[in-house]
């Protein structure tokens, strides 16, 4: 089996033969960079920033005030004062825009890389690593697989020779790695919908309990401590699944195939059973492996 690039002395490129990487649609990517990139971050997400090693990502997410998810990321640190953030259907100017108010005189810079895409590598089987490979210039590769969905994402210079066409078929495999492995992918009209722990992000990791203050951490830990969380992320499978539909007794659809066969939605936490304008929708689990570090 073709295997995921990780660190070696192997040039990045030679991994990777001409023409064999489609483009993944839907991600964008932001730069912080500068001297205090690491704090500025600290401060603002959700994830413990300053606890993650350079050549390392974990799951991180925007709040606001009130606690509800802004933008749910990878959140990747290739140096000391370098991080980038790839963001799974939310436009990095757009979130650029909106961290820009907090900046102040910090000194970092926010940049949109508009000039790196997103990829699908092959995948190995036998790892769920949360370590970088290969360097910005030639090329980024993460494991972005989990239990039984070996994954591979690039981050790709735009001329990279790698880098090919969107394969349809392969992006619809990937959104359905994404709804099996519960990554709720979050589209414009779920901006500010959600808590961290409706979309259930406990499971990524994406959440800090002990760390200092930052936007909608107390409304995060209330919840936590008094356990008033009751509605999470639900897989489903059906028909005529779409964003945005409304479920019965309660819930929300997040996110589906374009076939409308499976989904991720918020809602009630226990057995009860779950309908779609009168028909019946089967639960299904949600596969693990995808908290990085694991």
């Amino acid at each position: 089996m073709p295997q995921c690039y990780v660190p070696s002395p192997m040039p990045f490129k030679e991994a990777l033969p001409d023409n064999s990487c489609p483009a993944l649609p839907g991600f964008s990517i932001l730069a912080l960079e500068g001297p205090q990139a690491v704090a500025f971050a600290q401060a603002q997400f959700s994830s413990d920033v300053s606890g993650l090693t350079p050549g390392h990502w974990h799951w991180s997410c925007w709040l606001t005030a009130k606690g509800r998810v802004v933008a749910l990321f990878a959140l990747l640190r290739l140096a000391e004062d370098r991080l980038w953030l790839l963001l799974p259907d939310h436009p990095a100017d757009t979130l650029a825009a909106a961290l820009q108010r907090y900046v102040f005189r910090s000194k970092l810079q926010l940049r949109p890389l508009a000039a790196v895409r997103a990829a699908i590598g092959p995948a190995r089987s036998d790892v769920h690593d949360d370590r970088i490979a290969g360097d910005p210039d030639r090329g980024i590769a993460l494991d972005l697989g989990g239990d039984g969905l070996p994954r591979c994402l690039l981050l790709l210079p735009e001329g990279h020779p790698a880098l090919a066409a969107e394969d349809p078929g392969r992006s619809r495999d990937w959104l359905a790695a994404d709804i099996a492995l519960g990554l709720p992918r979050l589209g414009p009209d779920q901006v500010e919908a959600w808590t961290p722990q409706m979309l259930s992000l406990e499971r990524l990791g994406a959440y800090s309990l002990r760390k200092g203050c930052y936007p909608g951490q107390e409304i995060v830990a209330r919840t936590h401590y008094l356990g008033q969380a009751k509605r999470g992320l639900l897989r489903l499978a059906g028909k005529g699944l779409a964003p945005g539909q409304a479920l019965q007794p309660a819930g929300t659809v997040i996110c589906a195939l374009p076939d409308g066969s499976e989904a991720l939605a918020v809602g009630p936490a226990g057995e009860a059973g779950i309908t779609l304008e009168g028909q019946p929708l089967r639960r299904l689990e949600l596969a693990g492996g995808l908290r990085r570090p694991r």
